[in-house]
Formats: structure tokens, C-alpha cells, sequence
């Protein structure tokens, strides 16, 4: 999952060099962590959060059938 998020995030920004996913187990979930450089956080935001939510709709997709819960995280 930190590789789908990161080939997508990297392709928003222009700064890719910044891009940083991190990922961390918590009780049943996994917590990923996207650091980009400054002025690119608006870009992984989007206006009104779409970008973000489109974001966690793809890691929700992508993990169905995983029994682990993905929550992404933007720094």
C-alpha cells in the first residue's frame, strides 16, 4: 500500500525528491504517513480536502480485501 500511495502522491506534486510514505501498525490498523514538501501540501490536500478523500477511497479499494484497516495520514 505505502507504494500505490507513494506513485500517486509523487505524480500530484513537484517536489518528488520529498516524498516520503512511512507506515505504522497500530492494534488491527496501519496507520501511513505522507510527508511532501511544503508548498506541495496543498496540491495532496486539494480544495476542500477532494484530493485527500480521493486518496483514502483508493487505499480503502485497494485494501478490501485485506483483513488490516488503512488510515492515511498527511503531514
Amino acid at each position: 500500500m505505502e507504494e500505490l500511495i507513494k506513485y500517486i502522491v509523487e505524480n500530484l506534486v513537484e517536489k518528488k525528491e520529498a516524498v516520503k510514505v512511512s507506515s505504522k501498525q497500530e492494534d488491527n490498523a496501519v496507520i501511513l504517513e505522507v510527508s511532501v514538501a511544503s508548498e506541495d501540501v496543498g496540491k495532496v490536500i486539494g480544495k476542500n480536502g477532494k484530493v485527500a478523500q480521493a486518496l483514502r477511497s483508493i487505499l480503502h479499494s485497494a485494501s478490501y480485501k485485506d483483513t488490516k484497516k488503512y488510515i492515511l495520514k498527511i503531514k
